[in-house]
């Protein structure tokens, strides 16, 4: 991801230790919940989530990046792509 390439900054509240990964939900005002069956160990977690991102959102992986929060369940991702289109798809998991 370079800084001029057009997609959609994304608030997500993660959900480690699910049943199953799911994206959808509203957490807060604006943040999108994304629950993972996987730990926060060794950014397994992170990386679940990213997965889950990029196939809510229809894009590949490499589309996806983590851009605040390593650490945190609170984080900011980058979504590559056409941001009209990323828009629409969050609107609709956000329940909007």
């Amino acid at each position: 991801m370079d800084s001029t390439s057009p997609g959609l900054r994304l608030a997500v509240r993660v959900r480690p230790g699910a049943g199953r990964a799911a994206v959808g939900g509203r957490y807060g005002a604006h943040a999108l919940v994304v629950a993972v069956p996987a730990r926060p160990v060794d950014g397994q977690a992170n990386r679940a989530v990213v997965e889950a991102v990029a196939a809510a959102f229809g894009v590949r992986r490499s589309a996806v990046s983590l851009v605040t929060g390593p650490r945190s369940r609170d984080k900011i991702l980058f979504v590559v792509g056409d941001p009209g289109v990323l828009q629409s798809r969050l609107a609709a998991l956000l329940g909007a």
